[in-house]
């Protein structure tokens, strides 16, 4: 019993047990259903060997909600642990592990699985391309990313989870302020899922470059497929830094060298350095995408085409640039000297001009507009004045002398989640809803998605504006307690109760999707939302080929002007089709990479060892595959089109 305590659940609780039994009977349950449909053949071939981007697409966004329920009920222990002085709700070490999950899961494995959920989805069907350039890649990536993120998860239950924040700052993440295995499953769990963004960011950049439907200029594609472009350019970029940072972490705590120590020739902050090298990058990995879907959204609802189309542009390329030159405000107080704060201060409000000429372009859009209140244009409106705020106050820490006041409060938990919510969650529930239509060919029940949206964009603001009075009052981030005299406890009272409030708006959402799949009429045509993106222009749901015929690009609102000029977007005749075969590599190679993940994370090294033979023992295996793919005939492309009803 002693060695279960200690490897297996080093801080036993009922919290612990009760989550491993949910877990396990879960598990059980899933198990159990799929044997006794006999689903396990249709789950192989269908799901876990697709290379189709559009499969992958769902998986991620099955996988982002996953981590949104898991990263909220750490949310929701947070708030509960915080609403009164002085609760026992949580201890301490519990306390840390959760807001350090909270914080990865949330950023890494459920934000990000958003993003690439959609990038997979729509930007192939945007360009008029079939799938992306490397499709047995881009299943890699998915897999390796979906291995990271259970690597992480098992954590929680498995030898303990990490509990030295998000951020993993050095020497707290040693081996001396933090010997348990958690922070090892950090920098081996992030690694693997990182690799898997890397693989996505350069089959991303060569897909849209290359594979763009004929006329389709870079100045005439739709603008998410613009933000997708330039947030995989910053992927290329940014993560290699992270990579090198988690190796040299990993070895650190697995193998005594000194990169992060502060003896022997180390510098802890260089830790601090890496990681915002990246982390600031990150933010905007985030962000152009949500920018890119709003861009989408609001001119399809306001009637009107995109105000200022290359100023949008402009400013996204003026962001990614300006997002690798602010990294250093997020440790302004940590002795750097006044000339590098001012440096720093300066490009940190620089970069709000040019997401302030975003802003300005949505409301010069939504002018004279006949604006439909649908629930993706609710999401977008929304939007605007609470992620106003939270830039705002962005400014605010972004002034060097002022953020010794801001630092390490409450003020900045609030800034933060006041640009990440409505910045990324917001516009990845309106994109999911825009979207699902073309997705499974139904659309989500209007009231209830408008229902999820008002608690949802209610409870934010109750969640997050009281920490900027108790952050202002001198309240600091991630202490589990604090005494009745601060006075902290009302504010942390109505944060609770709008974090409830937020857990009841995604409960509807996740009602939504049960309901409308039950009970949504099918068969609802290929142009719901009456919308002008090229992907329009295929069938709801889309087919496994995507176009029939590949289409011609006359300008950048392709399917709205051919309705309007008469201009035939697919000229040419139907011909068959080569697609690529399903492949069960990538899942392998995966799961190869999450056996090494969890044998580095406990040092057992033989198993370690053979994992990474199974590994080269796959890449060597695709390297003399013949796999020449498969093709669609033309009878079956008219069976499927005469099927579809046409487009």
């Amino acid at each position: 019993m002693e060695f279960f305590d200690r490897f297996i659940v080093p801080n036993p609780s009922p919290t612990i047990y009760a989550s491993m039994v949910a877990i396990g009977l879960t598990i059980i349950a899933i198990l159990a259903g799929l044997t006794y449909f006999r689903k396990w053949g249709y789950l192989w071939q269908q799901w876990l060997t697709t290379v189709d981007h559009k499969r992958i697409g769902i998986m991620y966004l099955i996988s982002a909600l996953l981590m949104l329920f898991r990263g909220g009920v750490d949310a929701l222990m947070m708030r509960a642990q915080t609403a009164i002085p002085e609760n026992t709700l949580l201890n301490a070490q519990e306390y840390n592990e959760v807001f350090t999950t909270h914080g990865v899961v949330m950023i890494l494995f459920m934000a990000m699985a958003f993003v690439m959920a959609l990038m997979n989805f729509v930007v192939p069907l945007q360009i008029g391309a079939r799938d992306v350039a490397f499709p047995r890649l881009n299943a890699l990536s998915f897999w390796l990313y979906f291995m990271g993120a259970m690597l992480f998860n098992i954590s929680f239950v498995v030898g303990g989870s990490p509990d030295s924040g998000w951020t993993s700052y050095f020497p707290l993440a040693g081996n001396e302020f933090s010997p348990s295995v958690g922070t090892n499953y950090y920098m081996l769990a992030i690694q693997i899922a990182g690799l898997g963004t890397l693989i996505t960011g350069i089959n991303f950049i060569v897909t849209i470059l290359k594979m763009r439907a004929p006329g389709m200029k870079l100045m005439k594609m739709p603008m998410f497929t613009w933000t997708a472009l330039i947030t995989n350019v910053i992927i290329v970029f940014a993560f290699p830094v992270l990579t090198v940072a988690l190796a040299m972490g990993t070895m650190d705590r697995l193998f005594g060298t000194n990169f992060f120590t502060t003896t022997n020739g180390g510098m802890d902050m260089l830790w601090a350095n890496f990681f915002w090298v990246w982390g600031h990058p990150e933010v905007y990995i985030l962000i152009l995408p949500a920018f890119g879907i709003y861009s989408e959204i609001i001119p399809t609802f306001a009637r009107r085409n995109l105000y200022g189309y290359k100023s949008m542009v402009v400013s996204i390329v003026a962001i990614s640039a300006l997002s690798f030159v602010v990294w250093v405000h997020h440790f302004f107080t940590m002795g750097q000297g006044a000339l590098v704060n001012s440096i720093f201060s300066i490009t940190t409000m620089a970069i709000a001009i040019p997401t302030g000429v975003k802003i300005f372009n949505w409301l010069l859009t939504l002018w004279k507009g006949k604006i439909r209140f649908t629930v993706p244009m609710l999401y977008s409106l929304g939007f605007i004045p609470i992620f106003t705020i939270g830039g705002v106050t962005g400014v605010m820490l972004g002034m060097a002398s002022a953020d010794y006041q801001y630092h390490n409060t409450m003020f900045l938990v609030a800034h933060f989640h006041l640009v990440i919510i409505p910045g990324v969650v917001f516009a990845m529930i309106a994109g999911m809803t825009y979207w699902w239509p073309k997705i499974f060919g139904f659309m989500l029940n209007e009231r209830i998605g408008k229902w999820s949206f008002w608690f949802i964009a209610i409870s934010v603001c109750l969640t997050f504006f009281p920490m900027f009075i108790s952050g202002l009052d001198g309240q600091a981030r991630r202490m589990y307690t604090y005494s009745e005299s601060t006075g902290y406890g009302i504010w942390n009272g109505l944060s609770f109760i709008g974090a409830i409030g937020l857990a009841i708006g995604f409960a509807l959402i996740v009602y939504n999707i049960y309901y409308s799949t039950r009970y949504a009429p099918r068969n609802i045509g290929s142009d719901p939302w009456d919308a002008r993106s090229l992907e329009w222009a295929t069938h709801s749901p889309v087919p496994e080929y995507n176009f029939a015929i590949v289409p011609h690009v006359n300008s950048s609102e392709a399917f709205w002007d051919a309705k309007k000029n008469g201009h035939d977007l697919f000229p040419g005749e139907y011909k068959k089709i080569h697609m690529p075969n399903n492949s069960g590599l990538p899942f392998v190679l995966s799961a190869f990479f999450f056996v090494f993940g969890f044998a580095m994370v406990f040092s057992m090294w033989t198993l370690a060892i053979l994992s990474v033979l199974g590994i080269f023992g796959c890449m060597l295996y695709r390297s003399f595959e013949k796999d020449h793919g498969h093709y669609i005939s033309v009878k079956e492309i008219k069976e499927t089109e005469k099927k579809l009803g046409g487009i």
